[in-house]
C-alpha cells in the first residue's frame, strides 16, 4: 500500500508528461503561426511606420557589422585605404593638367556603375526587379541602330560613355545626320559594326544581372550553414518519385535542378527563365563553390544572353530584317500556285517599306519644328512610368529588408522558447 502511494505521484507526473509536452508543442506552434501572420502583415501598405523602422534597424545593424569588420582589418591595410582616399581627394579638388584626365576617368566610372547598377536592379528580388532591359538598354540599342541606319554610319558617339545616363541623354540622339558627315555605308550597315559600338554597355548591364543573382546564393548558403532552410526551398525537400515527375510540380524543379553542374548553370543563365533564382538558391544549399556558380552565371548572362538580346533588338531595328524577310518570302512562295503571280508586287511593297525606313530621317528632321507638345507628353508619360516602377522596386526592397530583420528576431525568440522548453523538460526529468 505504501509502495503504491509512493509510486502514484511519479506515475501521475509520467502520465501528465505527454500532456505537458503537447501543451508546449501547441504553444510553440501558436507562436510560429503568430510569427507568420506578423511577417505577412509587415508591408509598406498595411504597416508603413513599423516597416520603415525595421528597415532602418536592419540598415543600422548591417552598417555596424561592416564598420566592425573594417576596424578588424590590419593596420597596413588601413594605411593603404587611407592613402588611396587621400590621393583621390587631392586629384579631385586640385586644379592642374591632370584635371581633364580625372574628369574623363570619372565619366567612365559613372558610365560603368550606371549600367552595372541597372543590371543588378533588373535581376535582384526574385522576379520583382526593375526591368531595366526594357526601360533602358533595349531603347538605347534601338535608338542607336535606327540613328546609324538613318545616317549611314556608326561613328555617332563622342566617346564610349556617350549613352543614356541618369539625367543625361546621348549627344547623338538629336543631332542631324549632316553633322556627322556623309554616309559611309550606302546600303546595309554590317551587323558587327553596330554591335561594336553598343557592346560595352550591354556587357556591363549583363555583369550587373550576374551580380544581382548572388544574394539568393549567399542567403541560401548562409541558411544551410546555420541549419535553417530558406522558405522558397521548402518545396524542394519533398521526396522525388522514380521516373520523370510532372513538369508543373515543385518536384520537377528539384528534379531538374538537383546536382547542378557548370554546364547546367550556364544553360539556365543563358536565357530568361523563372528557375534561375531557385537555381542560385539551390547552388547555395548544395554547397556549389562560389566561383563555379558565379563564373557560369557571368558567362551565361553577360555574354551569351546579352548577345542574344542585342542581336534581336539590332536586327529588328535594322533594314537587314526586311532583306531577310524579302529573300525568305521569295524562296518559299516562288513555286506556290496562285502566289507566284502576286509575289513581285509583294516584294516591291517590302522594298518600298525598306526605303521609307531608311529615309525616315527626312521626316524626323521636318518634324523638329512641331516637336514640342507630343515629345513633352511622351516624355512625361515615360518618366512617370519609370519612376512608378522605380518606387515600386524601392518599396519591395524596403519591405523585404524589414521582413528579413523581423524574421531574424522571430528566430531568436523561437530559439529562446526552445531553450526554455528543454530546460523545463530537464528540470522535470531530474525531479
Amino acid at each position: 500500500m505504501g509502495d503504491r502511494e509512493i509510486e502514484e505521484p511519479g506515475a501521475a507526473r509520467r502520465g501528465m508528461g505527454p500532456a505537458i509536452e503537447a501543451g508546449e508543442d501547441n504553444g510553440l506552434s501558436e507562436l510560429r503561426r503568430k510569427h507568420r501572420a506578423d511577417l505577412e502583415r509587415l508591408t509598406m501598405t498595411s504597416q508603413p511606420f513599423k516597416t520603415s523602422a525595421f528597415f532602418l534597424l536592419a540598415i543600422a545593424q548591417s552598417s555596424g557589422r561592416a564598420w566592425s569588420s573594417v576596424l578588424k582589418i590590419g593596420s597596413w591595410l588601413k594605411i593603404v585605404i587611407l592613402s588611396i582616399v587621400a590621393t583621390w581627394g587631392l586629384l579631385l579638388f586640385t586644379d592642374g593638367p591632370h584635371a581633364k584626365h580625372v574628369q574623363e576617368l570619372l565619366w567612365y566610372v559613372r558610365f560603368g556603375l550606371w549600367w552595372i547598377i541597372l543590371g543588378v536592379a533588373s535581376s535582384i528580388g526574385f522576379g520583382s526587379g526593375l526591368h531595366t532591359f526594357v526601360l533602358y538598354l533595349a531603347p538605347h540599342l534601338a535608338l542607336f541602330t535606327i540613328k546609324a541606319v538613318q545616317c549611314g554610319r556608326v561613328d555617332l558617339k563622342s566617346a564610349p560613355y556617350d549613352t543614356i545616363l541618369l539625367k543625361r541623354m546621348p549627344s547623338w540622339l538629336d543631332k542631324d545626320c549632316l553633322e556627322f558627315g556623309p554616309p559611309i555605308y550606302q546600303e546595309t550597315i554590317p551587323f558587327s559594326k553596330i554591335l561594336q559600338k553598343v557592346y560595352l554597355e550591354a556587357v556591363l548591364w549583363g555583369v550587373g544581372t550576374a551580380l544581382g543573382e548572388l544574394p539568393p546564393y549567399f542567403l541560401s548558403r548562409a541558411a544551410t550553414m546555420s541549419g535553417r532552410t530558406v522558405d522558397e526551398l521548402q518545396d524542394f525537400n519533398a521526396p522525388v518519385t522514380e521516373g520523370f515527375p510532372s513538369l508543373t510540380s515543385h518536384r520537377a524543379k528539384r528534379w531538374l535542378l538537383s546536382h547542378l553542374s557548370f554546364s547546367k548553370i550556364l544553360l539556365l543563365a543563358s536565357f530568361p527563365n523563372p528557375l534561375f533564382d531557385f537555381a542560385g538558391m539551390l547552388c547555395g544549399k548544395l554547397g556549389v563553390p562560389f566561383w563555379k556558380f558565379f563564373l557560369a552565371t557571368l558567362i551565361g548572362k553577360a555574354i551569351i544572353k546579352v548577345s542574344i538580346q542585342m542581336t534581336s533588338v539590332i536586327t529588328l531595328c535594322n533594314n537587314q530584317l526586311l532583306d531577310l524577310v524579302e529573300k525568305w518570302v521569295a524562296c518559299v512562295f516562288r513555286y506556290v500556285p496562285g502566289v507566284a503571280s502576286v509575289l513581285p508586287s509583294l516584294v516591291a511593297k517590302l522594298k518600298t517599306t525598306k526605303d521609307k525606313f531608311l529615309s525616315a530621317h527626312v521626316a524626323a528632321s521636318a518634324s523638329i519644328a512641331v516637336k514640342g507638345k507630343w515629345n513633352l507628353s511622351f516624355a512625361l508619360i515615360w518618366n512617370t512610368a519609370v519612376w512608378l516602377m522605380a518606387i515600386n522596386f524601392l518599396i519591395q526592397i524596403v519591405t523585404s529588408t524589414a521582413q528579413g530583420y523581423l524574421k531574424t528576431q522571430q528566430e531568436l525568440e523561437i530559439s529562446k522558447k526552445l531553450s526554455e522548453i528543454k530546460l523545463s523538460a530537464s528540470e522535470r526529468s531530474s525531479g
